[in-house]
């Protein structure tokens, strides 16, 4: 088959489940990805014959996401911060808004002197504590998560990204795991906020397929692991440090509120969207 037929029946197949511009960008994510042609390879020499492995893995791929598979997992791939990142169904694909996360940072670190140590709590693929090293190659980043499995990708996209960060098993909602952390100029986190009420509103590529232990949070403790990073602040944020946090939209103000009981500066800061997406705070 041509590529430009394989093309052209890969993208009518997704548009029965995507919207056109979301299945035109997937078929030219995945085109590239496995065929090794961009679009305008398609269109400059549409009859170039596609090998039968390579047409096998299209279909393959397909498949996977007419099941709703997220196409990231499919091509067990994802983009953050300019960077290509392994990623698998152990850690959560990562997001614009936690891209803004790490601008928020890299932004409001500057006017530290010093080579800096950070933590990032809850690391998933490390997508926040490369981004992090990469940007500010003298810091030292220590990258903390409860899924041994997680840790695994995270260090092989560390490794690739040839970035040096120490990661560590911890699950810090056990503080007596705490002992041994040393005091951190920058803490970070991106940690489950979800309430488990709210799954049903998710897309099914989401429940299906990303780890519900890094989405989700008891209905009746929606801000669990913000009262653990608030308490871990108290003991192990050194005098002129800040703790930048993602948090759920609606319960930004709450987390601002659960600071201002132990630190004097706390701020809510909005996304491009002019959602209520993360919260920093210092003492």
């Amino acid at each position: 088959m041509t590529v430009y037929k394989q093309y052209r029946y890969f993208l009518d197949k997704l548009q029965a489940i995507f919207t056109t511009r979301e299945a035109t960008v997937i078929t030219d994510w995945v085109f590239e990805s496995i065929a090794g042609c961009t679009r305008f390879d398609t269109i400059r020499n549409p009859e170039q014959i596609l090998p039968v492995a390579i047409i096998a893995h299209l279909n393959s791929a397909l498949n996977a996401l007419l099941q709703h598979k997220p196409v990231q997992y499919v091509l067990g791939e994802a983009w953050f911060y300019k960077m290509k990142l392994k990623v698998n169904e152990r850690v959560l694909i990562p997001r614009p808004e936690t891209e803004e996360l790490v601008e928020l940072v890299l932004t409001e670190a500057g006017h530290f002197e010093k080579p800096l140590n950070i933590l990032d709590i809850g690391t998933g693929s490390g997508c926040i504590a490369i981004a992090v090293k990469k940007n500010m190659p003298t810091a030292f980043v220590t990258a903390i998560d409860v899924s041994e499995y997680a840790l695994l990708v995270a260090g092989e996209n560390a490794a690739n990204l040839k970035t040096n960060i120490q990661f560590l098993t911890i699950d810090f909602l056990d503080e007596p795991q705490w002992v041994g952390l040393p005091m951190f100029d920058i803490i970070i986190s991106n940690p489950p906020y979800i309430p488990l009420n709210e799954k049903e509103k998710l897309d099914i590529n989401v429940t299906a397929y990303e780890p519900h232990q890094a989405l989700f949070v008891p209905d009746n403790l929606p801000l669990l692991f913000y009262k653990k990073i608030a308490d871990f602040g108290k003991t192990n944020l050194t005098k002129n440090g800040k703790i930048f946090m993602e948090t759920h939209e609606n319960f930004a103000k709450e987390t601002k509120a659960l600071f201002e009981e132990n630190y004097s500066r706390v701020e809510i800061k909005k996304d491009i969207f002019g959602k209520e997406r993360m919260v920093t705070a210092a003492y």
